[in-house]
C-alpha cells in the first residue's frame, strides 16, 4: 500500500491500534465475561437482544431489533420466544399500529442488562481513570463519530444503528 509520509492524518500509524482494540476485544471475551461477572444465566444471542432493547430506551420492532443486531428476522423471532417465556420480555402494541407488536424489556430483562452493563462500564472507566476530564471527552466524542462514519462508509444505504 502507497503510504504518503505528507497526509496529515497517518492512517497507517491508526491501524495497528485498531487492530489492537479489535484483539483485545476477541481475546478478553469481552461479552462472555461481562456475562459471568454480572450473573448472567441466559446465552450470548438473548443477552443481546436485551443490551438492543436496553440501549434503544424505547419498545422495538423485531425488525428494528434485527437490524440493529446486524442478524435476521427469524433468528430474533426465536430468541424473543425465549425470553417472553422467562419473562424478560414482552409484547405490547404499537401505538402507531394496532395491529403490529412492539418488544419491551421486562423488569428482569432490565435488571439483567443493567448488571451487564455496570461490568462493562467499569472496565472502561478503570481503562480511562487517570486520563483527564477533557481527554476522556474527545476520545468519547471522536469515537463515537468515528464508528457512525465509518459503518456508514461500510453499509451504504443502511442506517447506523
Amino acid at each position: 500500500m502507497d503510504h504518503d509520509e505528507t497526509d496529515e492524518f497517518d492512517v497507517m500509524a491508526l491501524l495497528p491500534h485498531l487492530t489492537g482494540l479489535s484483539a483485545v476485544l476477541n481475546r478478553s471475551r469481552l461479552v462472555e465475561r461481562a456475562m459471568e461477572e454480572a450473573g448472567v444465566a441466559i446465552d450470548r444471542p438473548a443477552t443481546t437482544v436485551l443490551i438492543t432493547l436496553h440501549m434503544a430506551g424505547e419498545p422495538l420492532r423485531v425488525g428494528e431489533i434485527a437490524t440493529r443486531m446486524q442478524v435476521v428476522g427469524p433468528h430474533v423471532t426465536r430468541l424473543l420466544h425465549d425470553l417472553e417465556r422467562r419473562g424478560l420480555v414482552g409484547r405490547i402494541a404499537d401505538p402507531n399500529d394496532q395491529r403490529a407488536r412492539l418488544i419491551e424489556l421486562g423488569p428482569g430483562g432490565r435488571e439483567i442488562a443493567e448488571r451487564y452493563f455496570r461490568a462493562v462500564f467499569g472496565w472502561i472507566n478503570k481503562a480511562v481513570a487517570d486520563w483527564p476530564e477533557q481527554d476522556r471527552r474527545v476520545f468519547g466524542r471522536l469515537l463515537e463519530r468515528f464508528v457512525g462514519d465509518l459503518t456508514r462508509q461500510l453499509s451504504p444505504g443502511e442506517e447506523t444503528p
